[in-house]
């Protein structure tokens, strides 16, 4: 009898993710990313943490946060707000380790395996109590880059580390496809080149992350 599929829960970090994979030269193309964990056991959830910045008529994670939410991924987002540091340069200030690690703690008893991708050091504590409750932690993140995205006591920590790089040609794509990907659904560019198809009763848009 062979043994059951290991139940698996992901927890992306999501600017933390975004940061990791352009400091590494490629998109994360969040299809394959669902299917490879998807592959690897039961994936009981899959969670995608964002900030959305308040009073902003059209924010650019919009797009994806909307395609996520519509495509197997539990999306939480946090308002927050713009300001203005000491240098003068516009920053968002959000965090939301305490979001991640509440839905972490409250599936801890129902998973075998948590994958967590960040490299926030933050998240150590997180790691170390989910592993007293006997769930296994794979962490993702890199150290191709210096310096490395990964705190080292995060990496230390974890069960298993697996770098991003690793996961490059599974779950990443180039930016110059992205690009590609939105001339070809821009509908000043479909219009100039030839006449839309008919529409079909309730056919819907899909927003490419």
């Amino acid at each position: 009898m062979s043994p059951a599929p290991s139940r698996i829960a992901l927890f992306i970090d999501g600017a933390n993710l975004y940061a990791t994979a352009k400091t590494l030269g490629f998109d994360i193309d969040y299809k394959r990313l669902l299917k490879e964990f998807q592959d690897r056991g039961t994936l009981l959830r899959a969670f995608y943490y964002t900030a959305v910045i308040e009073d902003q008529e059209f924010s650019s994670i919009r797009p994806l946060v909307d395609w996520l939410d519509y495509n197997g991924y539990t999306v939480v987002t946090k308002a927050t707000k713009e300001f203005i540091n000491s240098s003068g340069r516009r920053k968002i200030k959000a965090n939301m380790d305490i979001e991640l690690a509440g839905d972490a703690m409250e599936l801890a008893g129902k998973i075998d395996e948590m994958i967590l991708m960040s490299g926030d050091g933050d998240f150590r504590s997180l790691v170390e109590a989910m592993q007293r409750r006997d769930v296994r932690v794979t962490v993702v993140s890199t150290i191709a880059t210096q310096p490395p995205m990964i705190a080292d006591e995060l990496r230390r920590q974890a069960d298993v580390f697996t770098d991003l790089v690793e996961l490059q040609g599974k779950v990443g794509r180039d930016p110059s496809e992205r690009q590609a990907a939105r001339e070809r659904s821009d509908p000043r560019r479909q219009h100039a080149q030839r006449p839309a198809p008919p529409r079909l009763r309730g056919q819907t848009n899909e927003v490419e992350p």
